[in-house]
């Protein structure tokens, strides 16, 4: 016998499937994780078939050395989605294993088992005769039946333990200690599911399997409809994905899922420990969690017979991964379901204008729920114009009305959200004598101002660098602070309502581990407090005693240079919006901007999606952007810019030469920079084009090969289909 094998090694020379002969003693099984010999050493490989021939000479084969588990990692459905991945994303196979089996199994970290010690049954009939000391910890053992060795060693004398072990009054035993991620007190709530949750529920059902939008406004209860559809699955046998697209939001759902699903989830995502990734995933492999929850990675999650998977907050751009290797999770998942025969239900209050597009266009069944679940008013909008206050001379982060609005809120002993999508305390610093501003030495970018630790850091590479007190180019000391962040922010609140608690949460203040929980929990149980943060506290989260949100600077999110922007900035200002009187409480929302008459606060005031996303349909229509066309960049970077510029500039005369022959294909092509034109030591430059719909498949085939064509040891070379940030 025969079998197909690829190794696991990112290297694109050996990006291909390599036949060896399968000693018939071994008995083994597609998709397991097997040791070959390759070249003059011994590695990892994994088998995608099994034949009786090679086409190859027999004779100059090598044979598997051996099998590595007694499982299989890929089966029919993973080997069909690598090929997939790889066709659509120019993945390679080594990229594609790295999706499918986690580090920790390559690293081979390994299950923890911990001794047990309990009273031996027959004690009684032993004869046994025990001192004082060993009488102590039989009594002990008596009431508390089973108890760690090591934890017993702490509260007697070693000694004994030892004694009664040796005399066979107690007995040792090993049980494997699984690692939980969270150890949160679970909520039994009881719900009662409103009309529009049932309607919800009752269309899925009527017509599985299928796709669906969600689209319902912000706490109209789309959680309960997915917990409703996830028990309807396991009813039938089947498993479930649900994504969310921050780690933070995990906490919170597993709370309210483990309180209806008990043991049968797991949670899949980059903050667990090394140990505790090791648990869940082989939870799921081994069919004890039936339902996962996690960040994008999750949709990877070795699930079989899946029944519906879920991404909420669909719009969200960190479903796409920006690294190698990359994907989008939506269209994993579209595939995933589709192999399943399982239902895709894509739930937000704000869809991208792409896949609200689609929905109008029968892509996906629409099911609409438009109003809140306790039917509470949406929070009412104010919008600020701050140049106003700069001529009333209020020179302040906080307009009146918002101080106004934190001292009422304050004083009925409520919460407020301040939201600000700029974390440190400081953007920038600059020379106001010669404009000088420091720049990451790795990275193309300004160093933010951290005050906490009095650092300058790089928000792309995480370097550090002491604050100038004094000018490098003109030795002045006229050194100022540029625009603010959440640092600042708190700063100021402490300032101005001394005695109120001050929480903040963005990436900063949760770089331990659970340090959302504990923020969140703090928060919750304090009142009153105000809660300081990034986007990281506008998606998701039910906070039921908010009912404030002052948005410092609404503009940040509208004034990219991306064609998204405009969408991103309604959808992020829509959902912190929504994080206000979600409960008994009215909301409020006072939205502070510099340009109070752009279209999208207008419908963001009055929650109007409908008339946003005509404008902005139309706008990509005669602009012929997405969803009328099809954007791909190639980014290629290196250490050397000479070496990237040349590959980008030979890269481009090819893509030239395709325009050439097919003309019609390109609506746009341009070459340059990146805008961050370096980063992390790599220098960057891409080329941008927009494709026709309809031929854009054949167009990024030809891409993907001329990518492989030009394959160069100093230069990566990505080819991003519809990448979400251009930057």
């Amino acid at each position: 016998m025969f079998c197909e094998v690829i190794v696991d090694i990112l290297n694109s020379q050996v990006d291909k499937i390599f036949d060896y002969i399968l000693p018939e003693e071994l008995k083994l099984k597609v998709g397991q994780r097997v040791l070959v010999p390759f070249a003059n050493r011994k590695i990892e490989g994994y088998i995608l078939k099994i034949k009786e021939a090679s086409e190859l000479d027999s004779s100059k084969l090598k044979s598997v050395i051996c099998s590595l588990d007694d499982f299989s990692y890929l089966n029919d459905e993973t080997i069909n989605l690598m090929e997939f991945l790889i066709k659509t994303y120019n993945l390679r196979y080594a990229d594609c294993l790295r999706l499918f089996v986690p580090n920790v199994i390559r690293k081979n970290v390994k299950e923890k088992f911990i001794k047990l010690v309990s009273l031996n049954p027959e004690i009684e009939n032993l004869s046994l005769k025990f001192n004082e000391k060993q009488k102590e910890i039989i009594d002990f053992l008596k009431i508390t039946n089973v108890i760690g060795l090591s934890e017993l060693n702490d509260k007697f004398s070693q000694s004994s333990i030892k004694t009664l072990i040796n005399k066979n009054a107690l007995k040792v035993f090993e049980q494997k200690e699984n690692r939980k991620p969270y150890n949160i007190k679970l909520e039994n709530k009881q719900i009662t599911l409103t009309s529009q949750q049932q309607n919800a529920i009752k269309i899925i059902k009527e017509n599985t399997p299928n796709k669906f939008l969600l689209f319902g406004v912000t706490a109209s209860g789309k959680t309960e409809v997915y917990i409703q559809v996830i028990k309807d699955v396991l009813n039938q046998g089947k498993t479930a994905i649900l994504l969310v697209p921050e780690i933070g939001l995990t906490p919170q759902l597993f709370k309210r899922f483990s309180s209806v699903f008990g043991d049968n989830i797991a949670i899949l995502h980059s903050g667990l420990s090394q140990g505790e990734k090791l648990d869940e995933w082989l939870k799921i492999k081994r069919g004890k969690s039936r339902v996962v929850i996690g960040a994008r990675s999750a949709i990877f999650a070795p699930l079989e017979n899946i029944g519906v998977i879920i991404l909420d907050e669909e719009h969200d751009t960190s479903y796409y991964s920006e690294t190698n290797p990359r994907y989008y999770a939506k269209e994993v998942a579209e595939f995933r379901a589709k192999f399943n025969k399982a239902n895709l239900i894509l739930g937000s209050a704000t869809p991208s204008i792409e896949t609200y597009y689609n929905a109008k266009n029968k892509d996906y069944i629409l099911i609409e729920m438009k109003q809140r679940a306790l039917a509470q008013k949406l929070p009412e909008v104010f919008i600020v114009d701050m140049l106003s206050e700069i001529r009333r001379g209020n020179a302040s982060m906080f307009s009146k009305l918002l101080q106004m609005k934190l001292i009422e809120c304050i004083n009925r002993k409520e919460q407020a959200l301040i939201f600000l999508n700029r974390r440190g305390f400081s953007s920038f610093i600059r020379c106001l004598d010669c404009g000088y501003i420091p720049k990451c030495e790795d990275c193309d970018v300004s160093l933010v101002y951290h005050k906490e630790d009095e650092k300058l850091k790089c928000h792309y590479c995480g370097n550090r660098y002491k604050v100038i007190n004094k000018c490098p180019v003109c030795a002045s000391n006229n050194i100022k602070l540029g625009a603010i962040g959440t640092e600042q922010v708190v700063e100021k609140l402490k300032e101005i309502l001394p005695n109120i608690p001050v929480f903040r949460m963005d990436n900063d203040t949760t770089t331990n581990k659970n340090s959302h929980i504990k923020i969140i929990e703090d928060f919750n149980n304090t009142k009153p407090a105000i809660l300081v943060g990034t986007q990281m506290i506008a998606k998701g989260h039910n906070f039921n005693n908010v009912s404030l949100v002052g948005i410092i600077d609404a503009d940040l999110s509208l004034h990219y240079s991306d064609f998204r922007a405009t969408d991103r900035a309604f959808n992020l200002l829509t959902q912190v919006s929504g994080r206000a009187g979600r409960t008994n409480l009215e909301g409020e929302v006072v939205l502070q901007t510099y340009t109070p008459k752009h279209f999208a606060y207008n419908c963001v005031s009055t929650y109007d999606y409908e008339k946003f996303y005509a404008k902005e349909i139309n706008l990509r229509k005669v602009t012929s952007f997405p969803p009328f066309s099809k954007i791909v960049r190639v980014l290629a970077s290196s250490e050397e810019e000479l070496a990237v510029r040349e590959f980008i500039t030979e890269f481009y005369k090819k893509v030239l030469e395709l325009k050439t022959e097919n003309y019609t294909d390109f609506i746009y092509l341009d070459v340059m920079k990146s805008p961050v034109k370096r980063a992390k030591k790599q220098y960057r430059y891409q080329i941008l084009m927009r494709l026709n719909l309809n031929t854009s498949e054949k167009t990024i085939e030809k891409l993907f090969e001329i990518s492989r064509e030009l394959n160069n040891k100093l230069v990566q070379c990505f080819v991003e289909i519809d990448p979400q940030n251009l930057s």
